[in-house]
């Protein structure tokens, strides 16, 4: 395609996202109201694929075992684009968005406390003004758009790759929500993990009239929990590994005869996980052989640690580039200060950038970490092994909050998120048209996949051949709370934004102290 030509379609596409806003905007508040755990994203999956289907995407429903996922396609022929986000949300994060301390729509219910309201609207925004244009100029390629279904569990992605929904895909560009608008190549620097609950069995008794009948599964947990807290002392300092007891017994003069705990274990490498992963099992079979009770174990799902595509970073970050940061409103930067103060952000993030307000500097592209401590996961990390992957991070959250937390719900159905979407889908959208009329991109990306990325370490599942998702989880939780939470699922025929449906002054912030008195 000619140079100029090819600008002035970028040039329109930014138009007709720019145009769009006020659907990017319903569909960003829509999902936010639902507010669904992993695994249950029911109405969201819902209300997304319709919009799709009324767009002329062929919806594929519960793909790969998961009655929450799918994938939604359009388009023929070379390249196939995978454009993905996760949907779901964070257990007790319920937050009136716009109002910058604690005040849950439903206190104890889930909420978006980190954001995943908002990508898949940024790729249907991207998608269908890309779509307007490939019909027009009868360009060949197919989109497909997918959901990151349970991510906070790590519980799908792996699952997909399995079942071959990645295995003719050329290129992924996936979005995650952030503070400023930008990309990555190479290793993250974070972890991948293993997802596992242990599940012990004992017998029950009178836990005071007979309690040596009695064999106690909690006892087991407990044990294995200990033994795992001392190994700590000596494992690397990359690990991260955490848990809960899911269930600790049902009273307490009855002998627990059932009971689980589980566990994320988290490193920078594949051999370092499994090498967890084979501990816990000794720690567990270890704590039978105190308690007399017996364990089975269930994955509950997995990640690998991330690796991003040199090339087609590098392309979207020209695009973002061009797309800039957004303009903030003067209300836009009062609530992100006024959030900065409740929840005691610190003065510069780990990049040490300064925390103040929103950004209003872009991001540079980043290349791999030289050193890392480990972090967090994300399951994209078994797509992007697969196939040549960047994360797209676009402005629709207010820097140092703590993640995964309420607090991360506040902008997540405002003008700062619906701003910071926009921005992403413009970025979106220019890099989707270069990858479909610059095929040296593509090629390139795979030649650092096959001789970079991949030529030293090959992906090997951290599942077996014979798991399966864990659908079931947060089914109790979602049970309890939907029947309030449909109260206030967001009604657009009725309201202009869901600020405005909740009756929400923007920005709502703690008054001011007066004078002479003490805050």
């Amino acid at each position: 395609m000619p140079p100029a030509k090819l600008e002035a379609l970028k040039q329109e596409l930014i138009g007709e996202i720019d145009k769009q806003q006020k659907a990017t905007q319903q569909m960003v508040d829509m999902v936010f109201s639902f507010g669904e755990l992993g695994f249950q994203e029911m109405e969201t999956s819902r209300y997304l694929t319709g919009i799709l289907q009324k767009n002329g995407f062929v919806i594929k429903p519960g793909i790969a075992g998961v009655p929450t996922a799918w994938t939604a396609t359009w388009g023929s022929g070379k390249p196939v684009i995978a454009i993905g986000s996760d949907i779901d949300c964070i257990p007790k994060a319920s937050q009136k968005p716009g109002v910058a301390y604690h005040d849950p729509i439903i206190e104890g219910a889930p909420g978006h406390g980190e954001g995943h309201n908002s990508g898949v609207p940024l790729n249907i925004t991207a998608a269908l003004a890309l779509k307007k244009i490939m019909e027009r100029e009868k360009l060949p390629g197919t989109l497909m758009l997918w959901p990151g279904v349970a991510e906070e569990l790590v519980g799908a992605k792996a699952y997909f790759v399995r079942d071959g929904y990645f295995k003719n895909v050329d290129a992924c560009i996936f979005t995650h929500v952030g503070d400023n608008l930008g990309v990555s190549w190479g290793d993250s620097g974070n972890n991948g993990l293993i997802s596992v609950k242990f599940n012990f069995d004992g017998q029950a008794a009178h836990a005071a009239a007979a309690p040596w009948r009695g064999r106690s599964a909690l006892d087991a947990v407990e044990l294995m929990d200990v033994g795992w807290n001392f190994h700590r002392e000596h494992m690397e300092i990359t690990q991260r590994s955490h848990y809960v007891i899911a269930d600790g017994g049902d009273q307490p003069n009855v002998v627990p005869s059932k009971a689980t705990v589980w566990y994320y274990l988290r490193e920078r490498t594949y051999p370092k996980i499994t090498e967890m992963y084979a501990d816990a099992l000794k720690m567990a079979e270890g704590a039978t052989l105190m308690t007399k009770t017996t364990t089975t174990h269930e994955v509950q799902g997995s990640a690998w640690p991330v690796h991003m595509n040199k090339a087609i970073a590098e392309a979207m970050y020209q695009n973002i580039q061009r797309v800039g940061l957004p303009q903030w409103s003067a209300a836009d930067q009062v609530l992100a200060r006024a959030a900065q103060v409740e929840m005691k952000a610190p003065k510069t993030d780990r990049r040490n950038r300064p925390i103040d307000g929103l950004a209003t500097k872009l991001d540079s592209l980043r290349g791999p970490e030289k050193f890392s401590i480990g972090g967090g996961s994300d399951d994209i990390g078994d797509i992007s092994w697969n196939v040549p992957t960047v994360v797209l991070s676009y402005p629709a959250n207010i820097p140092g909050l703590p993640g995964h937390h309420w607090a991360n719900a506040i902008a997540m159905a405002t003008p700062i998120a619906h701003k910071g979407v926009t921005a992403g889908a413009k970025a979106e959208a220019l890099t989707l048209l270069d990858l479909l009329v610059k095929p040296e991109i593509i090629k390139d990306a795979w030649t650092y996949f096959n001789d970079v990325q991949t030529k030293d370490t090959k992906y090997t599942p951290l599942m077996s051949a014979t798991d399966q998702p864990a659908v079931t989880l947060n089914q109790g939780i979602m049970a309890q709370y939907r029947p309030q939470m449909r109260k206030f699922y967001y009604n657009p025929a009725k309201y202009k934004t869901y600020l405005e449906q909740l009756g929400i002054a923007y920005p709502t912030v703690r008054p001011a102290p007066k004078a002479g008195t003490l805050e």
